[in-house]
């Protein structure tokens, strides 16, 4: 057992806060509900953030920014947005000395402000599509808070479009799902299941809702990132209209669609071990670490260091970027050194102690499985590339592993109980319920409907209905 990290096996909610302690990711705020991400938890939110704003730009989408607070006004404009919302928000009722003639809603989300803006951009057919994406932070009131995965206020991304079309809107809905799913399963290494919500977990004022759901290493399920297909509710709602190609007056189809900083707690939660923290190379803040060890000063400022600083420039230039770093902690012992990077995640360590500078190599550690291997001086920088992919390859590859053998089949209710029950992970059923039935899922077992998953379209008996129904994805989910 590493030293200040409590056993999966022991407490799995304690053993995820000491991960967060000791890589140093976050800590509580003053507010309660609130957190500070600490700079190693940012640099990997950076990563990330790198990752999906390349993707959207890729697309054709621009970043704006838009207001923190919203009149509650255009909140109560959406019926079904503000009462899904109503509880979570915070309000702003005086400010200057004085209380304010309507307040204020701190950011929940933003459909309803940026729906009010796209009312007085969109003249005609010719402004369309709009596609606009905002990085910033919300605010939803949290009753159970829990670093990354739940807090009061987040950071994350929003997206908000507006088409021609429904079929164009249907179509940019499921296109940023699938950008989704390629940032996720290609560079944090999550494999997810992309499906829709039953009519129960849908997005308060959406007509369907779409999401990448993805399991934690306790099996339960994770809801990572959402598109949304909101028809005309929030169009017709702040009259966003324009003039069509035939020239009558027309409401726009919208979308909107969303991934926050939740998935660091994805990360933490999928690859992380006893050990510490584990980071896929390619969200890696740093993805390999040098350490010059000698207890020989004048070995280690004359040849050992200067050494050290070449190879991380040479493999800086490699990875196009300033992703190695040299460890000078020399008033610690190496072994102490080592537990520190261990602890942190880095995926590569690479040791250069005497023995190493004779034999021109270094001694190579992985993260994710403690190999041990040395390496020649000579094309380091290409097989520190291939040791990065395969260990980004590995962690995905045993996340996929892990969610495939804790997946299984229910007939029927009782078979569902069970599963969640004892096993846990993954029930895989046909339902055609109502929300009703929905809760009565979750009041009895604990679980929800995940998703409907897009890539199986088969149809049969529901576990509780009888009818035809769709196959669905039940679980435990955080």
């Amino acid at each position: 057992m590493a030293r200040n990290i409590t056993p999966r096996n022991k407490d799995y909610s304690q053993w995820y806060l000491d991960i967060i302690k000791v890589a140093e990711l976050a800590d509580h705020a003053p507010v309660r509900g609130c957190m500070v991400i600490r700079p190693t938890g940012y640099a990997i939110w950076e990563m990330v953030q790198r990752h999906f704003d390349d993707a959207f730009k890729r697309t054709g989408h621009v970043n704006a920014y838009f207001p923190l607070l919203i009149p509650n006004s255009f909140l109560e404009k959406e019926a079904e947005h503000v009462e899904g919302f109503a509880p979570e928000c915070a309000m702003v009722t005086h400010a200057g000395g004085e209380k304010l003639e309507e307040p204020y809603a701190v950011r929940p989300t933003s459909e309803t402000v940026i729906g009010h803006m796209y009312s007085k951009w969109i003249q005609s057919w010719r402004d369309l599509p709009i596609l606009i994406n905002q990085w910033a932070n919300v605010m939803r009131w949290e009753k159970r808070p829990r670093l990354f995965l739940r807090t009061s206020e987040f950071l994350w991304q929003e997206g908000h479009t507006a088409h021609e079309t429904e079929e164009e809107a249907r179509e940019e809905t499921i296109k940023m799902l699938e950008v989704y799913r390629e940032v996720m399963e290609n560079f944090l290494a999550l494999p997810v299941i992309p499906g829709e919500k039953t009519e129960g977990e849908r997005f308060p004022g959406a007509d369907n809702t779409y999401t990448c759901e993805a399991m934690m290493s306790d099996t339960r399920a994770l809801q990572a990132g959402t598109s949304h297909f909101l028809g005309q509710n929030f169009a017709r709602a702040f009259e966003i209209k324009f003039q069509s190609r035939a020239g009558g007056l027309e409401y726009v189809w919208t979308t909107s669609w969303g991934a926050s900083t939740r998935l660091i707690g994805a990360l933490i939660m999928t690859h992380s071990d006893d050990d510490g923290l584990v980071i896929p190379p390619r969200v890696a803040p740093t993805r390999a670490v040098i350490l010059p060890i000698s207890n020989d000063e004048a070995m280690l400022d004359g040849k050992i260091l200067p050494l050290a600083k070449d190879l991380s420039e040479r493999m800086n230039k490699a990875f196009g970027g300033l992703y190695t770093s040299i460890d000078q902690q020399f008033h610690l012992r190496p072994g102490d050194r080592f537990f520190h990077h261990l602890q942190k995640g880095v995926p590569l360590r690479l040791e250069l102690g005497e023995n190493e500078f004779e034999k021109n190599a270094v001694r190579a550690v992985r993260r994710d499985t403690g190999e041990k291997i040395e390496l020649p001086l000579e094309g380091l920088e290409i097989k520190v590339q291939e040791i990065l992919e395969d260990i980004q390859e590995s962690l995905y590859s045993k996340a996929l592993a892990f969610r495939k053998s804790n997946t299984r089949e229910a007939g029927s209710y009782d078979e569902l109980k069970e599963i969640i029950e004892k096993n846990g992970g993954f029930a895989e059923t046909y339902f055609a319920g109502t929300r009703d039935d929905e809760r009565r899922v979750k009041e009895e077992t604990g679980a929800t409907s995940r998703c409907m998953p897009l890539d199986d379209d088969s149809r049969g008996k529901c576990f509780m209905t009888g009818k035809e129904g769709r196959k669905t994805i039940f679980a435990k989910a955080y």
